[in-house]
This record gives C-alpha cells, sequence and structure tokens, in this order.
C-alpha cells in the first residue's frame, strides 16, 4: 500500500489547518466578485451591447436600385400601400454559381401565361464578394426593373438582415421569402397562397388590408428520411435544436428554419420592424414575435432538395442559433427587447 503525501513547511512542522470560520470570509469574497462580473457581463448583453436589426442603418447608396437602362431609382418603403399582388424577396451571398438556376425556376413559374399576379423579385446581395451582382443584372436587363431587382448592400448583415431590407424594399400585398440555392420548388408557392387564400376567407385583397398571417413551408414530412441519411451525432444535434426551439421559442411550427415563408403586407409591416437577430436564427425570432401577437400560423409540406455550397457551418451554426433562441426568450422576458405593434 502506498503512503500519503504530507505537506511540511520549510521548518518541518504542519502546516495550520484552517477552521471554516476563517475560510468564510473568503468564500464571501470569491461568491461576491463572481456574482458582480455576472451582474456586469448581463447588464451589458441586455441593455448596452446595440440590437443588431432593429434599427439596422442603411447607407444612401442601399435606398436606390440600377434598372435596365443604368438608372438609379429609389426603392419603395414598406409602409407604402402595395401595388403588386407578390414580392419574392431573395438573400444571397456569394451566391453566384447557385443564383442563375434558381432565378430560372422562379421566373418561368413567375411568369407561366396560368398565372395572373404581378409581380417582383428582390435579390438582396449581402456583401457578396464575387460575381452575384453581375449575374442578377443580367437578369434585370433580360426582364426589366419591374420585375427583378437588385439590392446591393455593401457590408454582410446577416440572412436575417438581408430579408429585412428586402422586405421594406418591397411592393407585394403578399410577400415570399425564398432562399438563394433553390432547394424549394417553386411550384409549391401554389399550395401557400392557397393556405392563405383560405385564411383571407377567399378575399386576396385582404392581404394587403388587415390580415396578419404567415404560410411556412415545411419540411417535418421529410424528417425521418433526413434522419436516415445523417450521422448519429448531427440526428442527436439536430433533435436537441428542435427541442430547443419548442422549449424557448416557437411552439406552433415544427420546421421553422425552412426558407420558403409566405407573410401578407400587414404582418411583414410588423415583423421585420421587430427583427433583432440578423442571423440564421431570425425565422425563430420572426414567428415567436407572430405567436406573441396571434398572428394565423399556417405550416404547409413543401418538396425540397438538397443543394451543395451551404453556407452553415455543422456543428457551430446549431450551436449558434442555440445561443440566438436562448437570447430571444430571455430578452423578450425580461423587457430588454419589446414588440412595437
Amino acid at each position: 500500500m502506498g503512503s500519503a503525501a504530507v505537506i511540511l513547511n520549510r521548518d518541518g512542522s504542519s502546516p495550520p489547518e484552517l477552521s471554516f470560520e476563517e475560510l468564510l470570509p473568503c468564500l464571501y469574497q470569491t461568491f461576491f466578485g463572481l456574482t458582480v462580473l455576472c451582474v456586469i457581463y448581463i447588464n451589458w448583453m441586455l441593455y448596452y451591447r446595440r440590437s443588431p436589426c432593429a434599427h439596422e442603418y442603411r447607407a444612401d447608396n442601399e435606398k436606390h436600385f440600377t434598372d435596365e437602362k443604368g438608372k438609379q431609382v429609389p426603392f419603395p418603403s414598406l409602409s407604402d400601400e402595395s401595388t403588386l399582388d407578390l414580392s419574392v424577396i431573395v438573400p444571397a451571398y456569394n451566391e453566384q454559381d447557385r443564383i442563375r438556376p434558381m432565378l430560372d425556376s422562379c421566373l418561368n413559374f413567375l411568369t407561366d401565361v396560368s398565372r395572373k399576379w404581378t409581380f417582383e423579385v428582390i435579390v438582396v446581395s449581402d456583401g457578396s464578394t464575387d460575381g452575384t451582382c453581375d449575374v442578377v443584372m443580367e437578369y434585370v436587363r433580360q426582364y426589366g426593373s419591374d420585375q427583378i431587382r437588385l439590392l446591393k448592400l455593401y457590408e454582410n448583415r446577416g440572412k436575417g438582415g438581408a430579408v429585412s431590407l428586402g422586405m421594406h424594399s418591397a411592393r407585394g400585398r403578399t410577400l415570399l421569402f425564398a432562399d438563394a440555392d433553390g432547394a424549394t420548388s417553386f411550384q409549391d408557392l401554389e399550395q401557400l397562397e392557397s393556405a392563405l387564400l383560405l385564411l383571407a376567407s377567399n378575399d386576396m385583397t385582404e392581404c394587403a388590408k388587415k390580415l396578419h398571417a404567415v404560410v411556412c413551408g415545411s419540411r417535418a414530412h421529410l424528417e425521418t428520411e433526413s434522419m436516415a441519411q445523417r450521422s448519429i451525432f448531427r440526428t442527436f444535434l439536430m433533435v436537441c435544436f428542435h427541442f430547443h426551439v419548442w422549449l424557448f421559442g416557437v411552439r406552433s411550427i415544427k420546421d421553422t428554419q425552412c426558407g420558403f415563408k409566405l407573410f401578407t403586407r400587414p404582418a411583414a409591416r410588423i415583423l421585420f420592424n421587430n427583427l433583432h437577430v440578423k442571423g440564421w436564427a431570425f425565422d425563430v425570432e420572426m414567428l415567436y414575435v407572430a405567436e406573441e401577437l396571434k398572428f394565423k400560423l399556417v405550416e404547409v409540406p413543401v418538396h425540397w432538395t438538397e443543394i451543395e455550397g451551404s453556407k452553415i457551418v455543422p456543428v457551430w451554426s446549431w450551436l449558434e442559433m442555440g445561443y440566438d433562441v436562448l437570447k430571444i426568450w430571455f430578452k423578450y422576458r425580461i423587457g430588454s427587447w419589446v414588440i412595437r405593434k
């Protein structure tokens, strides 16, 4: 059997044992110091850290678009009355390789003679450093700036910031947010429009007046298949994230992250005037506010295909989203963020 080590002073004597009463002041000081640090951190996070999107700065050159003749034209405002049936908002960051097939699919569907709706597509280049803007301007010259426009942001604002500024530049009675990768088929827009028509009691003019509604495309019906294709670790993280969102964020929508959502204009005005989160979790805040305000929310299954080139970094992006979801719940609960109606 080994012997226990004994610590001795230099003179060979044993150090004095400290009683609990003698240790108590040190414990108090440690506890007090940690408490002060926690209070300072929470106070900074809640009150002094700048909210990223609710008061998003927009430079003067971001308030205009270039038409097919090269002329600078000011964007309209979401606070204006609608002049079109549909606006499609497409956030894009370095998407020169993926956005062309997406725009082909989108514009082929929207210009089909069987569709009677007037429309516009607004591509929001979120500080792109590749040829994304050049590709979009090709379509502007081909279709005209009344049908497709480029909102060029000179700084990367994050996906939530890009979508928000695109919505604030739209003319549509209804507004669709769609990802630039084209993972969701535009044919499914008809299902979202049908669901919205039911919410509007078969009167689409209500979408520009009093109806506050959001129709969410959903991949929840594909979850079993996607689990079979993912590793056990990634599946575990996905399930944890969904539970995290349900617990602290949104409970009426199963798939909060699908990039295919249709809004009425009154709903978009309120939701995108209250958006603080500019990262991947902006959908959660948007739907959280919609639930708090008792908006009409519907989830519609859509076709979805995995497209290579995603900007989401596995694990890290999920952890970032998880933190943002917790921050959304916490800040609204303590009143640091207030919903403006």
